[in-house]
């Protein structure tokens, strides 16, 4: 690769040059604590949430100002045996100021002119080390970043060398700026809030503890510390410190040209205290003669002691009450000095490289070490979102923290496959934001199974939240085998709404509290099943005039937030279907496997059963069966119970669903030639969205522009759900390649360019066409498709979609971003939203499941590989390193002649020399009573080969 380059498997890279473009950024965090984001220039931010900054806010518009954030500085001096002038700086000796970031006025304006200065940098999974070599000054500089495991503190390691022939006198100068405060006070009083710093010095470092928090909990008495320390690589303390932005800077100065360190000015002693000033963490450390190939070392550490977090303190302060400053001051003592000299830090680094290495523990060799080190960023990605939530990057500053509903599950996806020990009660838990009406709460909190009622009495129901807990719940099962996890009991969420966002529990308030109760008073549980059967056929009987299913708020696309009174999903209603026919089958399986065949559900539920063709084709019926149901549960539940029988209930939900495939194929599909697709929507007049420019349809196209209007989503579901038909899946690829497939852009277009400002439908066209939700490459919904085609036998077409995502981010020249996966590409294809998209754990599970063809099935594993001729090496070698049941895997697929994947089948398979049954030659089978006996340390061996 041209610009980006790979120095082992494990992810780590180099790039020359790196701040030539711009918003590149790297997340540095702990498995708690600080959540960073760093560029090329130290630029970036961080903080622990939305009300405790370390540095100041930052968004992707203001990440290239590199003004207010980390730098480090030499302030050059002519040694007494060289021959040189002075350059600049009232003392004759002062050769200039470098920072070694490239952080100073003199060299932004070099660097688009006499570049003096080369960098390089080096960056792996959670750490970067950039290199800086002035010409001018003769010196080298390394400056490594990382976060340590516990997120206790942000690490900056900075080496100076000597590269020249002549001795050089420095003075080394850190500054990391402290924001100190909640994100909302960037400009909601800015400068009151600095009015409340109390600032003090210590023998090692700079000290801000705020006397109150101003943010939307109101005025709070403060305990949070905030800290920048600092030492050289042999632990020696600083010689003095600025203390104050005011201090560092001067007046008239700035970031990029300091008061401090152009005039060599004095800085303030240990034990100093200041108040009411914006503070910055200004650490001056002693003089020093670097001889010829000379390195010195300085350490910068940084980080937030919180007394109200979980992050601080762990031992002293177990019941959380408030802590002196004195109490953090010595905390913060003790966490630093255990990171003070040159060892300390290296080993604290190999420690963050392995921690984070280890956590991706899947591996894939496609015969690209390019393609397999992006993949790898791509399983990285996932852990990624567990940390940050949908915030706290760049180009993320939208939310306060935390994730949605749609994210908790999704996430679960890729952690099955990394993490499966934790996700069995992270399901459980997750099931807990249901409410008795099928809807969930959306506010999600910092805990595991933590939801938080509405404060804001806002009405907002996502029509596809009900879709995506079965769909991880049923990689579970097949994952595991564990059936018995749709019988564990927890309770509903409750809260002020009701009625699936349409009225107001008037009868709940605070004190009824946050879990669904019964009239006799006592907190309802319900299990894992019936939490699964209450969301989708409430979904089911939830529907609109045309009698698919209502939008309500927007589905999976946020952007689709404007027809709330007559808009209808086709597209979740197909995927929906699909749901019931999953759910169908698992409890089949149930009664087949372990003898079941009854199930107990809340008394109120029996009427969702209802059925009949009659009920089905009538919306206004169908309406009147959801009321029915949420009427009986507006407030308390009766707590009885009813025992329906399981073929009943199997037979009921097939019934609904495949009315619910027939009456879509029937109503929604639009021929358009040898082309053809599903309308996916219904905008706020009642009017299809969706149509061919050739079609009849002129009454949907009134006061549109007559062209043809196609969206990805509703083929995805289509296809996905089994709705659409073997002919119309290829008559859907067709049309994907006629009207959305952009190669430039990066690969298939959510949606075509409708040329309206469609606000019946959704803010979303109000964007501009190819950005973001309208028109964009939008790589969750493009990996989507292709995990649908690959699922119904079309992997070549599954393949063309995976692969132009991934070549489109791999040509670093388009995409502009560092490896992984971005939400989606503008139309020149550059990735915009890195690291935090839903899009990389199903590129990562369709890797997996799909093409390798790795899947559980009720807890055994099968292997049906679909990978493609140049999938593999020039051996005919692909492999995947896995873990499944708990238990390590190395699988290798050969396919000695590179065939087409559907023109070979499996000649033999074998787990550590054992012979695997090849199951019609398609697929081989490793049953779970096999794999129990297989030993956890060793990693073992599956070969298939293919004839």
């Amino acid at each position: 690769m041209k610009h980006i380059e790979f120095q082992d498997k494990n992810g780590s890279f180099i790039i020359h040059d790196p701040e030539n473009y711009s918003g590149l950024y790297l997340p540095l965090a702990g498995e708690k604590g600080l959540k960073s984001s760093i560029t090329p220039n130290l630029g970036g931010d961080s903080k622990t949430d939305q009300n405790h900054f370390l540095l100041e806010p930052v968004s992707i518009e203001n990440l290239h100002n590199n003004r207010n954030t980390r730098n480090f500085w030499c302030q050059v001096y002519k040694n007494t045996e060289a021959g040189d002038t002075a350059l600049s700086g009232a003392d004759p000796k002062l050769l200039g100021c470098w920072s070694v970031c490239g952080n100073s006025a003199e060299q932004e304006f070099q660097k688009f002119t006499d570049k003096q200065d080369e960098s390089t940098l080096e960056a792996g999974f959670m750490w970067q080390k950039i290199s800086r070599k002035s010409q001018k000054y003769g010196l080298q500089a390394e400056v490594t970043s990382f976060v340590t495991i516990s997120g206790d503190m942000e690490v900056e390691y900075v080496e100076i060398t000597n590269i020249s022939e002549k001795k050089v006198e420095i003075v080394p100068t850190g500054a990391i700026p402290v924001y100190g405060r909640s994100a909302d006070n960037l400009r909601d009083h800015r400068h009151v809030t600095s009015l409340l710093h109390r600032i003090r010095t210590t023998d090692y470092g700079v000290e801000v503890t705020p006397v109150l928090s101003f943010d939307e909990r109101g005025h709070q008495k403060n305990n949070t510390t905030y800290f920048v320390y600092g030492s050289d690589e042999n632990g020696e303390k600083p010689e003095s410190f600025y203390p104050t932005v005011e201090e560092f800077i001067g007046e008239g100065g700035t970031f990029l040209n300091p008061e401090a360190v152009r005039i060599n000015k004095p800085g303030k002693p240990s034990g100093t205290e200041l108040q009411g000033k914006e503070a910055v963490g200004g650490i001056r450390f002693s003089r020093k003669t670097l001889k010829p190939r000379e390195t010195a070392g300085y350490i910068l550490l940084c980080g937030i002691a919180d007394a109200g977090e979980q992050q601080f303190p762990r031992k002293e302060n177990t019941d959380k009450k408030a802590i002196d400053p004195a109490k953090a001051s010595k905390w913060i003592e003790s966490l630093t000095s255990g990171c003070r000299t040159r060892s300390q830090v290296r080993n604290m680094l190999e420690e963050v490289k392995e921690h984070w290495i280890r956590k991706v523990n899947v591996a894939f060799e496609t015969g690209s070490e390019d393609a397999d080190n992006y993949l790898k960023w791509i399983c990285f990605q996932p852990i990624l979102r567990r940390i940050y939530g949908c915030s706290f990057l760049p180009y993320h500053d939208y939310g306060k923290g935390g994730r949605g509903w749609r994210d908790l599950w999704q996430d679960c996806l890729a952690l099955l496959i990394m993490e499966p020990s934790e996700v069995r009660q992270m399901i459980i838990d997750n099931y807990g934001g249901v409410r008795i009406d099928g809807t969930n709460a959306t506010i999600i909190g910092s805990g595991q199974g933590e939801f938080i009622a509405d404060r804001n009495n806002i009405t907002r129901v996502w029509m596809d939240h009900s879709f995506w807990p079965f769909v991880t719940t049923k990689l579970y099962l097949d994952q595991t085998g564990d059936l018995d996890v749709l019988f564990e009991k927890i309770p509903y969420f409750k809260d002020l709404q009701s009625k699936r966002g349409t009225a107001h529990d008037e009868e709940w308030n605070s004190s009824y509290g946050n879990l669904q109760k019964t009239d006799a008073n006592e907190i309802y549980h319900g299990t894992v099943l019936e939490h699964i059967l209450l969301q989708n056929l409430c979904a089911f009987f939830d529907v609109g005039d045309h009698n698919e299913m209502c939008l309500h708020g927007a589905d999976w696309n946020d952007a689709l937030d404007m027809a709330w009174e007559k808009g209808e999903s086709v597209a979740f209603t197909c995927a929906y279907a699909g749901n019931l026919k999953d759910i169908a089958y698992v409890l089949r399986e149930i009664e087949s496997v372990q003898g079941i065949n009854r199930i107990e559900l809340a008394e109120e539920m029996e009427c969702l059963f209802a059925c009949g063709k009659q009920l089905y084709e009538n919306p206004e019926k169908k309406q009147k069966v959801l009321k029915q149901y949420t009427d009986l549960s507006a407030h308390n539940l009766s707590g009885n119970k009813v025992v329906l029988s399981l073929k009943m209930v199997c037979s009921n939900l097939e019934e609904k669903a495949d009315w619910l495939v027939e009456n879509i194929r029937k109503n929604e599909w639009i021929q358009d030639g040898d082309k053809g697709w599903f309308n996916g929507y219904y905008d706020n007049h009642g009017r299809k969205v969706e149509y061919s420019a050739v079609s009849d349809e002129t009454d949907n196209k009134a006061g549109a522009e007559c062209n043809t209007r196609m969206m990805l989503t509703g083929q995805v579901f289509a296809v996905m759900s089994g709705t659409a038909t073997e002919e119309q899946i290829q008559a859907i690829c067709r049309s994907a390649d006629a009207y959305l497939y952009d190669r430039k852009a990066g690969g298939y277009r959510l949606n075509t360019d409708f040329k309206e400002e469609k606000f019946d439908l959704g803010r979303m066209f109000g964007f501009a066409y190819g950005e973001k939700e309208n028109g964009a490459v939008f790589s969750h919904m493009a990996v989507m498709y292709a995990n649908a085609l690959y699922k119904t036998g079309h992997a070549k077409e599954g393949y063309k979609v995976l692969q132009t995502l991934l070549d489109t981010a791999m040509d670093f020249e388009r995409s502009k971003m560092y490896p992984g996966i971005p939400e989606y590409f503008d139309n020149q294809g550059r990735g915009l939203y890195a690291y935090l998209t839903g899009a990389a754990s199903w590129y990562m599970l369709t890797m997996i499941t799909e093409v390798f063809g790795v899947k559980g099935q009720l807890g055994d594993m099968v292997i049906a590989p679909a990978l493609m001729p140049e999938q593999y090496d020039q051996e005919g070698k692909a492999s995947l390193k896995i873990e499944f049941a708990g238990r390590k895997f190395s699988i290798h697929i050969f396919n000695r002649e590179k065939k087409e994947w559907n023109k070979v089948q499996i000649k033999e398979a074998f787990c550590d020399g054992t012979l695997l049954s090849a199951e019609g030659g398609r697929q081989a089978r490793l049953k779970r009573s096999e794999i129990e006996k297989l030993t956890l340390e060793k990693v073992h061996e599956i070969n298939i080969i293919l004839n």
